[in-house]
């Protein structure tokens, strides 16, 4: 009789990591396939889950190297050190978040361990990937927590408020990319109340801004993208445009209270959106909220995880924003990680078979190799 496929969960071991990569849920979840699923101790702690709801709903929890041993397939929030994966099957599944671009000897030691290296931010932005794209899923937590950690360094309110004592004008807040991130922040600040305006390079986002009730920005006269860039994503715009953005966003921005930037470009530094001088002509007490500050910000002078203060502006930005909502950003997260493995789940084999379509497009390692295009070149 052939022995249940081991799923492993390790604790997050990146500094300020607070996820984990399965729940109590998806646990009894991964078990009805035929599964068996292992947790370290202390994996969900910070998401506020105990080892003992992970034992109730069925998972074995124990030490780092009982939990690993004769492992099938490890999940992860970020991609785990190879040395952890020792003791697990050969040919091995590693499901994660995993930093291709900025972890690249980290692929390359996998691939030399026999390690079959999954990319889960490389999943497609195709249709019935949806519930499976990990990069949507946080992205929306990130663009809320964005608004209200902003609106908490505001030392202002958000809603326009009548009194006896006279009137409070609403904060001006200006959203700028229109990604999963930047409708999520665009909703959660016209929640608090405030008068919101938002951009995008992506004219086709124009009608998604209005249908939330902001207004949108956007450079006329000038071609941007009609539609999506590739694989959803926007791209990068001619120096024209640039040039029309800069000057249209400089005229913007210094009537705005809050200003939140989303703009990232795969594989590449985040755009700068906003320079030093453009800071300077920006309100006293303004915020912004750079959600691109890991990856090198899309505000000059932003610095992860600090609040750093120019021209009387506040500038801030986390390295792991997602992390700062740990329960409901493990949840979405490891769903969207059984998701991906129910989706393939094979009866006869009793575990997941990939298609080619979304194999080719995550799959990092295979058979001692690199084996992803965008790898190679």
């Amino acid at each position: 009789m052939t022995e249940n496929l081991r799923i492993a969960v390790l604790c997050e071991r990146a500094a300020g990591e607070t996820r984990v990569a399965a729940t109590p849920e998806t646990v009894k979840k991964f078990s009805a396939l035929g599964a068996r699923v292992a947790v370290e101790a202390g994996a969900g702690a910070e998401a506020s889950i105990a080892d003992a709801d992970y034992a109730a709903a069925g998972a074995e929890v124990g030490s780092a190297e009982a939990v690993i041993a004769g492992a099938d397939i490890v999940l992860g929030v970020q991609g785990a050190d190879v040395t952890l994966l020792a003791g697990a099957k050969p040919g091995v599944w590693l499901a994660a978040g995993l930093d291709p671009f900025g972890a690249r000897a980290r692929i390359d030691a996998y691939a030399s361990a026999g390690v079959e290296a999954l990319a889960m931010e490389f999943m497609p932005r195709i249709t019935r990937a949806q519930s499976m794209d990990i990069l949507s899923s946080q992205s929306n937590l990130a663009g809320y927590k964005a608004v209200v950690d902003a609106a908490g360094t505001y030392g202002r309110a958000f809603p326009m408020m009548m009194t006896a004592a006279g009137t409070i004008s609403a904060a001006k807040v200006f959203v700028m990319g229109v990604g999963v991130a930047g409708l999520q922040a665009i909703a959660t600040a016209r929640r608090l109340g405030a008068q919101v305006s938002a951009t995008d390079v992506r004219s086709a986002t124009r009608e998604q801004i209005q249908s939330l009730g902001a207004k949108p920005i956007f450079v006329e006269n000038v071609a941007g993208i009609e539609g999506e860039g590739a694989g959803g994503y926007a791209t990068e715009m001619s120096p024209e445009y640039q040039k029309a953005q800069g000057e249209l966003v400089s005229a913007h921005i210094a009537k705005q209270d809050i200003v939140i930037t989303t703009a990232l470009i795969p594989g590449r530094p985040a755009p700068r959106l906003i320079t030093d001088a453009q800071l300077a002509t920006m309100k006293p007490g303004s915020v912004i909220f750079d959600l691109a500050v890991a990856q090198g910000g899309n505000v000059e002078g932003s610095v992860p995880d600090h609040i750093v203060v120019r021209h009387g502006v506040k500038i801030m930005g986390y390295s792991n924003t997602p992390a700062h909502l740990p329960a409901d950003a493990s949840a979405l997260f490891a769903r969207n990680l059984y998701n991906f493995l129910s989706a393939f789940w094979d009866k006869a084999a009793g575990r997941p078979v990939l298609d080619e379509e979304i194999g080719t497009a995550i799959r990092l390692t295979q058979g001692g190799k690199v084996v992803h295009p965008r790898l190679l070149g």
